[in-house]
């Protein structure tokens, strides 16, 4: 019986060796057990055995990303590389979390016989030897006719992870890294566009002496025809940050003119000096013609063997190389000529700026007539910038979308300009579809309400200009069905090009036209997106899960001063510094995405902090809510920007964090419950306020401690004072309900 073609095409796009491999694994531990569904953990032990037998018999593999061997590759990572060829196979395969077991799906495994299992078998075997093949020996030539190949069909498929993009990025980066004229001075980096496939895709070999990016400065660069008629290896220039400054004429006539230096400067031979290069009528790609020095041309099917390729590189490397001594022995004057034409759209902002642009945006907010707690504006950004996702909870009427609004309105994001938007949740809301959006009757996608901004939000003139997105009583519905794949996307985050970016949202099967593909196609959720939701807690909604409140902060609106009133004759200072209308997404975009980025220069926060998070979580896990390394990770990450910044001092700053992101995972009504609350508000109160907290007395009667935060009378200075009080109205409702929980107190 034949395979179905949901299984005979799985391997059509190549995810590394990953993908076979990962098969492989599963077959084998099937037929070993005779199950339908076999341990997960079984597994990816033999996926990493496979890689570690052939690194040991001296086979060049695919590597773990940053290492060059895969014993040296901690569990985490494996984790993570495994899950990128289970995600690209979600269609046919499933893990379930609960029993940590894998298998095909039903309506798979049902048609999978043994006979048919040997063919999965056979041609996940065929492919990986095909694979493994290719990389045994690196060779340019066969690269450049296969991009030239398969570019063009490249383009009608999904963006994201595709083959072709991890050949730019690291595939062919990394093997040009070992050519023995390409030392450490040297950035090898190539692009097939950001987030939609580039006309012209390039792979470009930076002095770092003189440039680290293709947007200024002079570089070596493979640039390919629109039409893959051919691959030009050129001699360039940086064409963005002449033109931005300049203006398209005259950032033209600039580039000619550096041209006209170059080819005067240097022999360049066996290379054109011409204008006659080729690769677009109009766009970057003419740029790519002003700006190029020199160049050769290898048309497609009759590229050179390696042995020439290789020599014409090294040619053109040398030439580089006395092109950068020659200007870099220049006089100050013209090194300052250069350093003006750094660009400054998207530069951020320096550390000690950011005070002065909340103080802004605090104020923007009081000219309307809004008034929030203390360091609730700090408090919001530090969210913000820790984790994209934030959740405002608290009794309607509060102004919690209303700081939204207004904290966006500062930054110059509207609704009239696109960068403002309201999405009302609606209680029917049961599916990723309703957000997202869905495939009609007649084959067209139809976008949802967030598909829409994340379209625009990623536009080429849109990138540096922040997005908020928020969600209007988001727990209206259950938050898991309609919001779960933006918080799995959310979750894969990466750095890719100096940029952060995610997986796919939208399924390549929704998207059966190519206006589909073109608009929708590789769409994730960009850097410059910042997603809150507000919530209240009352009979018409629903609860969080951890999974949910785990990648969030939660600030809550429930204490509010009604005797505040506004004051029309504030004034605000005048600020010498940046208008926070102006600002780019820099201002909130994460600077870290692992602890490992922060790590080295902020280790003995980290340390303190985690320290902290340690003795609280041997007080959670009684109660099994106990926190793992994304919780941690999220703190410190908050923490270190409050360091870097200012705001707060340490103490205030893990107050909002143990309030935020520990607090809302405790509910229950045992006693164990109590006794983790007495412990907590006894942290929380601290030394020297003159509160006792005998945890075995108040097991029976905790009313003397809670009724010190009773309406009307004079809390005790604490430690933490806001977690302390919260605390305090949860063992009340413990007390007197029998139940207690971050969200009724």
């Amino acid at each position: 019986m034949p395979l179905p073609e949901a299984i005979t095409q799985i391997f059509k796009r190549k995810q590394k060796s990953y993908k076979m491999v990962l098969i492989l694994s599963l077959i084998e531990e099937l037929r070993a057990t005779s199950q339908d569904r076999v341990s997960y953990d079984r597994v990816k032990e033999r996926f990493l055995n496979y890689f570690l037998a052939k690194q040991e018999r001296g086979h060049r593999v695919d590597q773990p990303p940053g290492r060059e061997l895969w014993k040296d590759a901690p569990k985490s990572q494996l984790k993570d590389i495994i899950n990128s060829p289970i995600n690209a196979l979600s269609h046919i395969l499933f893990v379930n979390s609960e029993d940590n077991t894998i298998g095909f799906h039903s309506q798979i495994q049902r048609q999978l016989g043994e006979e048919e299992l040997s063919q999965l078998e056979q041609i996940a075997n065929e492919e990986l030897d095909s694979y493994n093949a290719a990389l045994q020996r690196f060779s340019l030539q066969s690269y450049l006719e296969r991009i030239m190949a398969e570019y063009g069909t490249a383009k009608n498929e999904t963006f994201a992870e595709h083959a072709l993009g991890t050949l730019f990025r690291r595939t062919l980066p990394s093997e040009l890294k070992a050519l023995p004229f390409i030392d450490e001075q040297y950035k090898v980096q190539g692009s097939v566009g950001q987030g939609n496939w580039a006309t012209v895709p390039w792979l470009a070999i930076l002095d770092k002496r003189i440039t680290e990016t293709t947007q200024h400065g002079e570089y070596v660069v493979y640039l390919f025809a629109e039409d893959m008629s051919a691959v030009y290896l050129t001699f360039n220039q940086g064409v963005t940050v002449p033109i931005q400054q300049k203006g398209r004429k005259e950032g033209y006539a600039f580039l000619r003119n550096r041209t006209q230096e170059i080819r005067e400067l240097l022999t360049l031979s066996n290379m054109n000096k011409d204008e006659n290069i080729r690769l677009v009528n109009s766009g970057l790609g003419q740029d790519y013609q002003v700006s190029t020095v020199a160049y050769i041309k290898y048309e497609r099917g009759s590229v050179p063997n390696d042995e020439q390729l290789i020599q014409d590189l090294g040619n053109v490397i040398e030439d580089y190389r006395l092109y950068v001594e020659t200007v870099s022995s220049t006089d100050e004057e013209a090194n300052d000529e250069e350093v003006e034409l750094l660009p400054q759209a998207a530069e951020p902002l320096k550390d000690e700026q950011v005070t002065s642009i909340l103080h802004q945006i605090q104020a923007h907010i009081r000219r309307q007539g809004f008034f929030f707690p203390e360091h609730l504006i700090e408090n919001f950004y530090l969210s913000l910038k820790a984790k994209p996702f934030v959740i405002l909870a608290g009794i309607s009427g509060t102004g919690k979308t209303r700081l939204v609004k207004l904290f966006a309105e500062a930054m110059g994001a509207t609704r009239d300009n696109g960068q403002f938007s309201l999405i009302p949740v609606r209680p029917d809301w049961s599916d990723p579809a309703d957000l997202l959006g869905y495939k009609d009757l007649s084959g067209r996608f139809q976008p949802g309400p967030i598909t829409k901004v994340l379209v625009d939000a990623r536009q080429p003139e849109n990138r540096h200009k922040p997005y908020f997105i928020c969600l209007d009583e988001m727990n209206l519905a259950r938050v898991e069905h309609y919001f779960s794949d933006m918080l799995s996307v959310l979750e894969t985050q990466e750095w890719r090009e100096g940029a952060i970016q995610t997986q796919d949202l939208i399924s390549p099967t929704l998207l059966d036209t190519p206006e589909d593909q073109q608009t929708y196609g590789g769409l994730g959720i960009a850097e410059n997106v910042f997603l809150i939701g507000t919530v209240n807690m009352d009979e018409t909604t629903h609860p969080f899960s951890k999974k949910v409140l785990d990648r969030a902060n939660t600030l809550e609106f429930n204490y509010i001063n009604l005797q505040q009133y506004p004051d029309q004759s504030e004034q605000v200072e005048a600020n010498e510094g940046p208008d926070a209308a102006e600002l780019n997404h820099l201002f909130l975009r994460s600077d870290y995405l692992q602890l490992v980025d922060a790590y080295d220069v902020n280790k003995e926060l980290v340390v303190r902090t985690t320290e902290r998070l340690v003795k609280i979580n041997a007080l959670l896990e009684d109660i099994h809510a106990n926190v793992g390394f994304r919780v941690r990770d999220a703190i410190c990450f908050y923490m270190i920007y409050n360091d870097r910044y200012k705001l707060m001092s340490e103490e205030e700053a893990f107050d909002w964090q143990l309030l935020q992101k520990i607090l809302p995972r405790i509910q229950g009504s045992h006693s164990s419950v109590r006794r983790v609350l007495l412990n907590l508000i006894k942290g929380a109160i601290g030394n020297g306020a003159g509160v006792t907290v005998d945890i075995d007395d108040l097991m029976e009667d905790a009313a003397p401690l809670y009724l010190k935060w009773a309406t009307g009378k004079t809390p005790p200075v604490a430690k933490h004072p806001q977690s302390a009080r919260k605390l305090a109205f949860m063992l009340r409702r413990l007390e007197e309900d029998g139940f207690t929980s971050f969200w009724i107190s």
